[in-house]
């Protein structure tokens, strides 16, 4: 599917979460199997030449993008949690939000020094969370072999805060 089919299954929201604020609702193309089917297809398609050993999702929409696409590449999957909701020992990035601070968590041995990883999360706007995430990685030792995203916000330049890294997304806005 093209980007123009895949962008016309995205539905605006407007004021949600808050006033001010479009949500991009990826849940209609998660719907339509054959445009699911066909983000996983495509992601994995621009990574299969890319040497992996894990691909992170960050939670959550990441999981959706994330975990079906390391099924794909047949590659373990790690999850990026916010604090508090994994059971194993964890390590921790914070991470500066416009009012306030965030973090991502993950197991202490999801990523083993030298392993190449590819982060993964539905959509790219500021690019906060997607640094956090290649921080985390980098954390243990791992590399970040790439960003990958369902849909990038570029009015927000995202890519500014991840320069020098392998960014795709299949649908830009």
């Amino acid at each position: 599917m093209e980007e123009k089919e895949l962008a016309a299954l995205i539905r605006d929201i407007p004021d949600f979460p808050k006033p001010g604020i479009v949500f991009k609702d990826i849940t209609p193309l998660l719907k339509n199997r054959a445009a699911f089917r066909a983000v996983i297809q495509s992601l994995a398609r621009a990574y299969r030449a890319v040497p992996l050993d894990g691909i992170l999702g960050i939670e959550s929409r990441g999981f959706i993008v994330g975990a079906p696409l390391a099924y794909e590449m047949g590659v373990p999957y790690i999850p990026a949690r916010k604090p508090g909701k994994l059971p194993y020992r964890t390590v921790r990035v914070e991470y500066a939000l416009e009012y306030g601070k965030d973090a991502l968590e993950m197991h202490e041995d999801a990523v083993g020094r030298g392993d190449r990883i590819l982060v993964v999360d539905d959509l790219l706007a500021t690019g906060g969370t997607a640094s956090a995430a290649c921080r985390l990685v980098e954390s243990r030792g791992g590399v970040v072999a790439g960003c990958a995203f369902l849909v990038e916000l570029a009015f927000l330049h995202g890519r500014d805060r991840l320069k020098g890294r392998e960014i795709q997304a299949l649908i830009r806005f």
